[in-house]
């Protein structure tokens, strides 16, 4: 059976500062229609800033819909016409004063892809330069480093909610497991 479905009909609903929503009618694989809403967004990205030592550098900010303080990577929306990569320096420079001398991806995330349209894409930032921050205008948070292990930990016991700071914590545990067990039949065989 084929799953897509078919717009017939799309209404926007509202065009926000960020992001804007529409109502969809869509045929159904069986013929039936149904209502979809949708959320569109630019896009983002966001940055796992890895020292050697296995510190992170994270930041704490304040999340309006939540009315919490989240520990959580540098992350950012991309702006139009903007690629990614470009959009992962310039959200680490901008909230941590870091330059990664190595940017790689891990991938891309759908954090809510039953009514949201925004892609976000994970980088692990490593051979860190140092520099200074500089916010956006009315962006506030500070700028904390934490271990990997201790970040790990976190999210395994649900303390750190954030979605995109869980998956870019847990593919870079993974990614340096797996470099160490690739460099370890080499140190054996020199």
């Amino acid at each position: 059976m084929k799953l897509e479905e078919k717009t017939l009909k799309s209404i926007t609903c509202y065009h926000g500062i960020i992001v804007n929503t529409r109502l969809d009618q869509a045929q159904l694989p069986d013929g039936s229609l149904a209502l979809r809403e949708v959320v569109e967004h630019p896009g983002g990205v966001a940055v796992l800033p890895l020292e050697t030592d296995g510190t992170v550098w994270c930041v704490r900010q304040f999340r309006y819909p939540f009315s919490e303080l989240l520990l959580e990577i540098p992350a950012g929306k991309l702006e139009k016409g903007e690629e990614p990569e470009s959009a992962a320096r310039r959200e680490l420079s901008e909230e941590t004063g870091l330059e990664a001398g190595r940017l790689e991806y891990l991938g891309k995330q759908y954090a809510s892809p039953g009514y949201c349209g925004e892609v976000l894409h994970v980088y692990l930032a490593r051979d860190l330069k140092h520099g200074k921050a500089h916010l956006d205008d009315g962006e506030f948070l500070n700028v904390e480093k934490h271990s990997l292990d201790e970040l790990t930990d976190l999210a395994l016991s649900g303390q750190l909610p954030d979605v995109k700071t869980i998956v870019a914590v847990l593919k870079t545990r993974l990614l340096l497991d797996r470099e160490r067990e690739n460099a370890a039949p080499e140190a054996k065989n020199p």
